[in-house]
């Protein structure tokens, strides 16, 4: 068929070059978006008279036609057309004739295509919002559950001090509340409307970019038209604040598949999440975890991809940007179904509430506070991080751990040892006595689900 761009050209395309230079195979998902902006755009033509009202009717009708066409199935967007937007206004002509050669007045395919990206990004990280959101609320719950529970912190991948798991889920709390945060910033910072740029300067027609800005929900026009189109800032920070989203699951994923292992076994994994061996009968392995932790790679892949388009590309509009559509949109719908199965992950598993605490009990996670403990009885803490030391050499020895030694045993070591100290490092009294704001004891942690609980009301 004849290209909307075909009319200084005197020869067909070559297919392979046609099929090259074609975007329609992954921009068919911007249609309802690039119908919105026609819409819009339509409207603003006959508020300023550039075309009649029953111009406007007939190619918004034919624009409502084409969307509800496609959606029920009559009408379906093929390879015959190089991208959606020549489909969408094709078709308007087909439909009403003359009336629909009107509808690309004013615009170019460059402000279309800028103006549906952005449409389609800002609807994104509206959907990307409430699956964070829906994290939030899983982990939420997990930290109201579990004040009491005790496990190890670690350090190193080594056991360190006694935490609780509602203290180790609130870290994550806090990872996603700023990934919530990001994406807020990213839709504020891109809400500006690129729609009558035109291809790089502007138009000679009376436009009312105020109009089709407030229509579309922007805050206002963008300022340069040259920027207008050769922007894609707001993609790269919005694949940024992706990847850094995905970083944050793989993390988590990562320890979920270390305390789902036969030697820590501080979680059950949901059947309905997890799976099987062809060959081993006794497995069950998390392989959502383990996908989505590989899931995050991608997502930094193709953050980079777009970083590269970008590099080197002089002003204004290049071709290289039909780049940026399939890279963002393979992280935009990675990311969201990750978030959508890690959450389910998360909302139905169980945790080894024994397992954990012995696993803190036999890591020494108290010695820091058996330290504290001879620090308050007058010993310098050097000489006091000496004697525990010893202790822990002697725990190791014996298979012990601290609090199983017997009072004779730790006078043997130090004589400032006396019967308080069991009670000094049981692993209540290291969690509860640690009130500073942010810490794991009962009382720090209720005012951080205070705090979460009114972060989340005001995000609803």
């Amino acid at each position: 068929m004849a290209q909307l761009w075909g009319g200084r050209f005197t020869k067909e395309t070559d297919r392979k070059v046609y099929d090259f230079n074609a975007s329609i195979n992954f921009d068919r998902r911007l249609l309802d978006v690039d119908i919105e902006g026609s819409k819009a755009h339509t409207a603003m033509l006959a508020h300023t008279g550039i075309i009649t009202d029953e111009e406007c009717r007939l190619i918004t009708e034919g624009l409502e036609g084409i969307l509800s066409d496609v959606k029920n199935g009559k009408l379906e967007i093929t390879s015959e057309y190089e991208d959606v937007h020549s489909f969408v206004e094709a078709n308007v002509i087909k439909r009403i004739g003359d009336a629909g050669k009107k509808l690309h007045t004013g615009r170019s395919r460059n402000d279309q295509v800028a103006l549906d990206m952005k449409l389609y990004t800002r609807s994104d990280i509206d959907e990307m919002k409430n699956k964070v959101r829906m994290v939030l609320d899983v982990l939420l719950k997990v930290i109201e559950d579990n004040t009491q529970t005790i496990m190890p912190g670690f350090t190193h991948l080594q056991k360190a001090q006694p935490v609780t798991l509602s203290h180790h889920f609130a870290a994550y709390f806090e990872m996603f509340k700023r990934d919530y945060d990001r994406l807020l910033c990213i839709r504020e910072r891109m809400n500006y409307c690129p729609l009558g740029a035109g291809a790089l300067a502007g138009t000679t027609y009376p436009l009312d970019r105020d109009m089709t800005a407030r229509m579309l929900g922007f805050t206002a026009p963008t300022a340069n038209s040259m920027d207008s189109v050769s922007d894609r800032d707001y993609l790269i920070e919005y694949l940024s604040a992706l990847s850094i989203i995905m970083m944050h699951l793989s993390r988590f994923c990562e320890e979920i598949i270390i305390w789902n292992s036969n030697e820590y076994r501080f979680v059950n994994i949901d059947d309905s999440f997890a799976t099987g061996s062809s060959i081993m009968p006794q497995k069950k392995n998390p392989d959502i975890a383990e996908l989505t932790r590989g899931k995050c790679g991608r997502v930094y892949g193709d953050l980079m991809a777009l970083l590269t388009v970008m590099k080197g590309l002089p002003l204004a509009y290049n071709k290289d940007m039909q780049e940026d559509k399939e890279a963002a949109f393979d992280a935009m719908d990675t990311a969201g179904s990750c978030l959508e199965l890690f959450a389910g992950m998360i909302a139905s598993m169980t945790f080894n509430d024994d397992i954990m605490r012995e696993s803190a009990a036999k890591g020494f996670t108290n010695a820091t506070d058996a330290a504290d403990y001879l620090v308050g009885k007058g010993v310098p803490f050097r000489d006091a991080h000496g004697i525990i030391g010893q202790i822990v050499i002697y725990c190791d020895n014996n298979l012990k751990s601290i609090e199983d030694c017997t009072l004779d045993e730790l006078k043997s070591i130090s004589a400032y040892f006396d019967e308080d100290i069991y009670e000094f490092i049981s692993l209540k009294t290291c969690v509860d006595k640690r009130l500073t704001k942010g810490a794991p004891a009962q009382a720090a942690m209720e005012e951080f689900i205070a705090e979460a609980k009114d972060f989340l009301s005001k995000i609803s």
